[in-house]
């Protein structure tokens, strides 16, 4: 069976906090699931009709609506198993206490005669226990940056190790700071912007990613997962089996299986230099603030210049998707060229004397460091933006590298060189309906070209 072909919910139940359970299988007639690389928690959301009598009131010894009998009001646990369509796809499952999902908000009620429509909006349990916990507790200077990490996960969110086991890069830098009733997320995205790779060698720019997936919870630097995809590391099956997508004629695809064509796809952003500049990606300023003395740090401490660290020939070096990115030639009025002058400042104050309970002149290093690179890693990864849907592959998750394959001009004489190569997955989308079973997916790279550089 093609991976297009619609799946089967083998498990949709519903249960409120009364105890009671509603099968909603016959009833869900779309199931949408979502992950995200900027975001700390998975969801999903899904469709369902239903008809007015199918929850008996023990008070009244009326039948009730799903809707106003159950009654559903948030909160309510959802479990969900469906079965995978084909050989490449192994479905998904959230059908254990530790996996299931919430219903967090519901919309669209529509009522038809004798009929319900509505759409459940669903989140994973972290993210409700997120919205009700607040950390207020000192976090020492002398602990690594995971460290802090996993006390959150396991300390505020409740989350089991096995939940993170191995998805979480232990970095090379210490940070100490103050919880100041932030919300987990919160401080755990917020580090993930001060953590730098151990492996200065071969990556070793500021810039992890704190997200959830099928999997459970990730802290990865930026250059871990472009390094760790092109060799093949983090991939649970064969790469190219299950990660490598090519655009074909619409012939094509009805004359084959067609579970690894590009369906559609469409460019939503390609070097874009204006918006570059706007943001300081390829040089900026950091103007670092210390309270105890009221002195500002100078230009040439502060500054950040993409081409100086390209051109390094030790040192550190950014992991790419393709070729070594590029600082454009364009000379201005003055001679000088692209990045040779901040088009961003920013400012930064040190964490100078917070820490200690006496007076202490010691701040966390490399904060405003952190906070130039940091910059620039994220952004740059959105040189080139595309928006693909593909049959369904419940293999993918956001983070892993996926190759697409792109047509060139003419069109199927060969492949375009620079728009195919590897992509990392930002966000994506795997839906189901009566009729097929899709995943969409945003994907993004750093830079042209087909051969990554790690």
């Amino acid at each position: 069976m093609p991976a297009i072909s619609p799946c089967e919910y083998e498990l949709i139940t519903i249960e409120s906090d009364q105890g009671v359970t509603i099968d909603l299988r016959l009833g869900v007639v779309s199931f949408q699931y979502f992950e995200d690389l900027f975001s700390p928690t998975i969801t999903a959301k899904m469709v369902v009709i239903s008809t007015s009598g199918v929850v008996s009131d023990d008070k009244t010894n009326k039948i009730e609506s799903l809707y106003n009998g159950l009654p559903i009001r948030g909160g309510e646990r959802v479990a969900v198993r469906i079965k995978g369509n084909s050989n490449v796809n192994k479905g998904l499952q959230f059908d254990t206490p530790d996996t299931y999902l919430y219903v967090s908000k519901i919309s669209n009620v529509i009522r038809d005669g004798q009929k319900e429509i509505f759409v459940l909006h669903l989140v994973s349990r972290e993210a409700i226990t997120n919205e009700v916990t607040h950390v207020n507790r000192k976090f020492e200077a002398y602990s690594l940056i995971d460290d802090h990490v996993k006390n959150i996960l396991k300390n505020d969110l409740k989350v089991k190790t096995v939940r993170y086991a191995g998805n979480i890069d232990r970095p090379s830098n210490k940070y100490g700071f103050l919880g100041n009733l932030k919300t987990p997320f919160q401080i755990l995205v917020w580090l993930a912007s001060k953590a730098t790779p151990q492996s200065q060698s071969s990556g070793g720019f500021t810039g992890y990613f704190f997200y959830q997936t099928q999997s459970g919870f990730n802290f990865r630097s930026v250059d871990s997962l472009i390094r760790d995809g092109l060799d093949g590391r983090t991939a649970r099956t064969n790469f190219k089996a299950t990660r490598e997508y090519t655009h074909k004629q619409f012939t094509d695809y009805i004359n084959e299986s067609g579970d690894f064509n590009i369906l559609t796809y469409s460019v939503r952003r390609n070097n874009d230099l204006l918006r570059k500049l706007i943001i300081g990606q390829y040089s900026n300023f950091t103007a670092s603030f210390n309270p105890l003395n009221g002195r500002f740090s100078k230009i040439e401490e502060g500054t950040f210049n993409l081409k100086d660290i390209l051109n390094q020939p030790k040192g550190k070096k950014i992991s790419t998707l393709g070729d070594v990115p590029e600082v454009p030639t364009l000379l201005s009025d003055d001679g000088m060229g692209l990045g040779e002058l901040p088009s961003r400042i920013m400012s930064v104050v040190k964490d100078v004397g917070t820490l200690s309970k006496e007076a202490s002149k010691e701040d966390n290093p490399g904060v405003s460091q952190t906070q130039k690179e940091a910059l620039v890693r994220y952004n740059l990864l959105f040189q080139q933006v595309v928006r693909i849907v593909v049959p369904l592959n419940t293999n993918l998750q956001v983070g892993e590298l996926v190759k697409l394959n792109f047509l060139g001009a003419p069109e199927g004489s060969t492949y375009d060189r620079q728009q195919s190569g590897h992509y990392l997955i930002k966000e994506l989308c795997h839906a189901f309906d009566t009729e097929q079973s899709v995943t969409s997916m945003t994907v993004i790279r750093d830079t042209f070209g087909e051969f990554g550089r790690n």
